[in-house]
């Protein structure tokens, strides 16, 4: 992923950055179970995927996106939008393995999807997002990630 404009120095753009690197190798894991039509092992990585994203999310759309909606309103309800549509076909699997027989294929669609949406942040709203966003709308931000947590491990110091 991107590392060109130095946004990552910021602990919630690194964070959120990590969420998504972690995401895709996820998403990979679900291309090689489908290959193997292990259906099971699609839905088990669809609910790690989940866990990923919920957190991840709620910082982006509570944290980030609010102060960026500011100057790029279009670009943020489009992303939004997209969250949803990501969020629906993964949380089938909540409970086990789907039973709609096309979910397999839905469940690579929105993990495209969702590869596209990835890029979308990280070449554009995160390395913009230094430049737009204040000191107390930083913090705002990391308000929302304590409140969030996440499912990754914090890296050693």
């Amino acid at each position: 992923m991107c590392a060109y404009c130095g946004c990552q120095t910021v602990a919630t753009i690194d964070e959120l950055t990590r969420e998504h690197d972690e995401v895709v190798t996820l998403v990979s894991h679900v291309r090689g179970a489908r290959r193997d039509g292990d259906i099971a092992a699609m839905a088990e990585l669809a609910r790690r995927i989940t866990a990923v994203l919920v957190p991840h999310t709620r910082v982006e759309e509570h944290g980030l996106f609010p102060a960026m909606a500011l100057e790029f309103p279009d670009h943020i309800a489009a992303l939004e939008a997209e969250h949803r549509r990501v969020e629906a076909v993964p949380a089938e699997a909540a409970r086990g393995v789907p039973a709609d027989p096309a979910w397999p294929d839905r469940l690579l669609e929105v993990l495209a999807l969702l590869r596209d949406h990835i890029l979308k942040e990280q070449d554009g709203v995160f390395p913009a997002s230094p430049a737009t966003l204040s000191t107390e709308q930083w913090e705002a931000g990391e308000a929302v990630r304590a409140e969030a947590g996440s499912a990754l491990s914090r890296p050693a110091a």
